[in-house]
């Protein structure tokens, strides 16, 4: 009979070595059989998770001479957007923040929409990551007709189908804004009510003045991400400072005070 012993290691022994021909009757062995295949696989990882545990407290981290302990500390801190910082999206179109703006001041849609974040349009030729174009023109067409666009690599919507999404999308924008008229119902403030011309291009207006823009510019929905490179991290200046015993010249980097290297380029 498994399980008598009072000692732990006896148990896992006999348990280990269960024979399914010591059940009787042979009957109830199929069930006996699918709860040991059950049990005994988690018994057998929290054994090797102890063994690992005990294992790694025995072997301790091996300290520099003279350390007699060390203790990380991780200090997790919230910043905000500033100047300088880094963001990208997700065609490596990388960029810094060039100037943080009020949103009354920030460009506008012709039903007051204004925008949150203007990417320069010298980063799209240059390295020829089309991509952002289209999930910009993806991005709008999905938030106006509700759904969550899913493109694969080498599988995604091509242009034809976000063409005629966008037609579909004027489509419902036009019979929505009919519909709140016809109401006398005030907008949704989470909703907005501007078709997009087949050349997908909208006009823009300027915050600050209302004039409009000389050109028409690309709107629409995009994933945006914060990079880890913070201006607050970067930022470092020096008046004078450590040399190079063989150079003579500065040391280089923030960590060692160094000099801003100012060469060619």
């Amino acid at each position: 009979k498994v399980g008598v012993s009072a000692d732990d290691a006896v148990i896992y022994e006999q348990i280990e070595n269960f024979n399914i021909k010591w059940v009787r009757p042979a009957s109830l062995r199929d069930d006996v059989q699918k709860v040991q295949d059950k049990f005994w696989v988690k018994i057998t990882e929290i054994q090797e998770e102890k063994k690992r545990k005990v294992e790694s407290l025995r072997h301790g981290d091996e300290l520099a001479s003279g350390v007699l302990e060390m203790v990380k500390v991780y200090v997790a801190t919230k910043r905000a957007l500033s100047i300088g910082d880094k963001m990208a999206g997700r065609h490596g179109n990388k960029g810094v923040i060039a100037k943080i703006m009020p949103e009354e001041d920030m460009p506008f849609l012709e039903d007051g929409t204004s925008l949150d974040i203007l990417l320069n349009p010298l980063g799209v030729p240059s390295r020829m990551n089309v991509g952002q174009i289209l999930e910009t023109h993806l991005g709008w067409t999905a938030k106006v007709l509700g759904f969550n666009a899913i493109t694969p690599v080498f599988d995604g919507a091509i242009e034809d189908d976000i063409q005629k999404l966008t037609v579909e999308a004027n489509e419902l924008m036009s019979k929505r804004a009919a519909e709140l008229e016809e109401s006398k119902q005030p907008p949704p403030y989470d909703e907005f009510f501007v078709n997009v011309p087949p050349a997908l291009k909208t006009q823009l207006y300027d915050g600050r003045t209302g004039e409009p823009f000389d050109q028409t510019a690309t709107i629409g929905y995009i994933y945006m991400m914060k990079l880890h490179h913070l201006v607050d991290d970067k930022i470092h200046a020096r008046a004078t400072g450590p040399y190079s015993l063989i150079t003579q010249q500065p040391l280089g980097g923030k960590a060692r005070t160094g000099g801003q290297r100012f060469g060619e380029m």
